[in-house]
């Protein structure tokens, strides 16, 4: 009871202490003599109200040192994106795109600050604006807003020889390498990669056909070479399979399905749907693997009983059926390594949308003096 109240008596005196302190204009020494308290003892409680004071609550001064260093802090966000944006350009040394980056920033970022971090001068940045554009730089801008369109209707997947058959087409005037840097400077790249998974199984007791195609691909005509295979897509619930036919003249894939299960009847309703699609004529060449599927009894009758000519790949041999994996390969890159499918409705959807909607009649084929397969076929 006694500490309690030794402390509540130098509480008061301390708060008398730095009360006279800061009101009479006295220094701490003066004070301390007056008291007849030590110096160091009077200092280190008047630095102890100080923090007290600036840790209990808002205060003028850290208020305005928090709004300077909010805006300190929006000021160098500012920067680091400008120099994120202008990278590629820097290394490029296009003076004329640092300032078209540097005025379109302008709202954001005082222009002398961005000519300040980017190394250009101002009277540069001022002459470039009163400067009117060249007409190459203005036949630029409009190449690269089509390059865009097609770039993004192609699933970013057209490189510079592709894109240049397209801007043809639409009747744009331009040359390959200028699409090319276009692209390049611009950072239109299409991404690819690659995975496996085992889709045959040859090790059965079925009849094996033999290798009539022998790599041999050329057609004079539709419905005279089919190629078909099974391959695979991941989903969450699991792989789904395809099933798909190409007729070897033009690409166009003339059958698909698709099946949670790498069965024969997958290999059969492919066949069929190609054949209602197309209703080819007899002796024709059907070209497979030699998978369990195209080696079954129902899947043979069928095509005996349309006057297919059988052929089958040397085993293990994946070139003897080259266009079907390049159907496969672009199918991969182009969209299932670049999507998440959640289900296989999902994936059999954008399968479906790809193919009909994209491959068969939209997609340049180099082989094909850059036609879809499609329009090649139109105009045989």
């Amino acid at each position: 009871m006694v500490r309690v109240k030794q402390d509540k008596i130098m509480a008061a005196f301390k708060q008398d202490a730095l009360r006279i302190l800061s009101t009479s204009g006295r220094t701490v020494a003066e004070v301390a003599a007056d008291l007849g308290i030590g110096k160091s003892t009077l200092q280190r409680w008047k630095s102890d109200a100080a923090e007290t004071e600036l840790l209990s609550g808002p205060h003028p001064d850290v208020e305005k040192e928090l709004a300077w260093l909010r805006l300190e802090n929006k000021i160098l966000r500012q920067e680091r994106d400008l120099l994120k944006n202008a990278g590629g350009l820097l290394r490029q040394g296009d003076k004329s795109m640092i300032y078209r980056l540097i005025d379109a920033k302008k709202a954001t970022i005082p222009v002398r600050c961005s000519y300040r971090l980017l190394g250009v001068s101002s009277s540069g940045y001022y002459a470039w604006k009163q400067r009117k554009l060249s007409l190459q730089k203005y036949v630029d801008m409009i190449l690269l807003a089509h390059v865009n369109q097609y770039f993004t209707l192609s699933h970013e997947t057209y490189g510079s020889p592709r894109m240049h058959a397209e801007l043809k087409a639409a009747g744009l005037s331009c040359g390959r390498h200028r699409i090319a840097r276009l692209m390049r400077d611009n950072g239109l790249k299409a991404l690819m990669k690659r995975r496996y998974k085992k889709t045959t199984d040859s090790g059965h007791g079925g009849p094996v056909a033999p290798n009539l195609l022998d790599q041999d691909f050329s057609t004079e005509g539709s419905n005279q070479k089919w190629g078909v295979d099974i391959s695979y897509i991941w989903t969450a619930e699991s792989w789904l399979h395809l099933a798909v036919a190409i007729d070897l003249y033009s690409r166009r894939v003339v059958g698909w399905a698709v099946s949670d299960r790498m069965k024969k009847d997958l290999a059969i309703t492919n066949l069929q749907r190609a054949i209602a699609t197309r209703r080819p004529k007899p002796s024709f060449v059907h070209h497979s693997d030699r998978g369990n599927q195209y080696c079954s009894d129902e899947y043979q009758k069928i095509l005996k009983a349309h006057g297919m000519e059988i052929s089958m790949s040397g085993k293990g041999n994946c070139y003897d059926n080259a266009m079907v994996e390049t159907f496969f390969k672009t199918l991969k890159s182009e969209l299932i390594w670049r999507t998440i499918f959640l289900s296989r409705l999902q994936a059999e959807r954008a399968i479906g949308t790809f193919i009909d909607g994209f491959y068969n009649p939209t997609r340049r084929h180099s082989a094909l003096g850059y036609k879809s397969p499609i329009l090649f076929e139109a105009a045989a």
